[in-house]
């Protein structure tokens, strides 16, 4: 296996694994924690596509840095907006005064 393609596919393919195993028995009450730690994992990976992007290989590398941050902006946004809702379930009403 000294193709570094394979070996790089091959390590895809067990953190895939990894991910759905690790992701599938956290607990209701460690996910949004867990997701804000995710936000912060897909901010590191909007600078590696910036850097991707800018990188100057050619234009498919420019493309694939785009659209790698534009769904890593997407994966952000959506994280922070899931997460907000979920603390504001465990938010008191306040009650008017009658």
């Amino acid at each position: 296996m000294n193709d570094p393609f394979l070996a790089n596919i091959a390590l895809f393919v067990l953190a895939t694994f990894l991910g759905v195993e690790l992701i599938g028995r956290v607990p209701p009450t460690l996910h949004t924690p867990l997701m804000s730690a995710a936000n912060a994992v897909s901010g590191i990976s909007i600078c590696g596509a910036i850097a991707v992007a800018g990188s100057g290989h050619g234009p498919l590398s420019q493309w694939l840095g785009f659209f790698a941050t534009v769904f890593a902006m997407i994966n952000v946004v959506g994280g922070y907006k899931v997460t907000g809702r979920m603390l504001g379930m465990f938010r008191k009403e306040e009650k008017k005064p009658a």
